[in-house]
This record gives structure tokens, sequence and C-alpha cells, in this order.
């Protein structure tokens, strides 16, 4: 049983298939697809409009955060320190270290994984 403030979540099916999932939008130029979660871990792809992203610096206080660029570039900053990546690279935002990112070209796509999984993504 769940704690009252807790959402219940279906459990995700073994595979994902892109074509049977359509593009949740959750922010202004944001969209986001959930590749599948377990209570310890939550994977997404999320495509971003230029010029969107997480443009305020933020900290996740439960959450560790790998991030990698699949498609297209992002301004990113972690901690103190900025830098563009490109597809194929990465970052690591572990939890509570302040960190932001703001896509550079159209349709810029990131896979964005959690641990734990961020259930607020189901509320």
């Amino acid at each position: 049983m769940n704690p009252p403030d807790t959402p219940s979540i279906d459990p995700a099916p073994a595979f994902f298939l892109d074509g049977d999932h359509p593009w949740e939008q959750v922010a202004p130029g944001i969209e986001r697809k959930i590749l599948g979660h377990t209570p310890e871990l939550l994977g997404a792809v999320v495509r971003f409009e230029q010029g969107a992203g997480v443009g305020t610096a933020h900290a996740h206080e439960l959450h560790d955060q790998v991030v990698y660029v699949l498609t297209g570039s992002f301004d990113v900053l972690v901690g103190q320190t900025r830098r563009v990546l490109r597809a194929g690279d990465a970052f690591v935002a572990p939890k509570t270290v302040w960190h932001e990112a703001i896509a550079l070209e159209p349709a810029s796509q990131l896979i964005d994984m959690f641990s734990p999984r961020r259930d607020d993504f189901f509320a």
C-alpha cells in the first residue's frame, strides 16, 4: 500500500516501443516520453525546441541525475562549470548539485536518468 501522498504508479512494461508512446508536453517547448522505470530508476527521452530548457538552475534533494545528449546541443551548467554539450556527451548532477540545460538547436534531445524514480512525473 502507498503512503497517502504517494501516487499509485503502474509498473513499466519490459519493452519500450517508440511508436506506442506519444510525446507528452511538460512545459512550453519541452516534450517527454518515459522509457521505463523501477522504484530505484527512471529513464526518459526529452525533446526541446531551440531556446527551451530548464533555464533556472535547480538541484534535486532526493535524485541523482545522469543526462546523455542524444541529438542537438545544449548549454549546460553543473555546479560552477558551464559547457556546451553535443550529441554523445553527457553530464552528471548528483543530488543537491545545482544544474541547468538550454537547447541550442531545434529538436535537441536528451536521455534523462534519475535514481530513485521521479514519482512526480506520474502525478
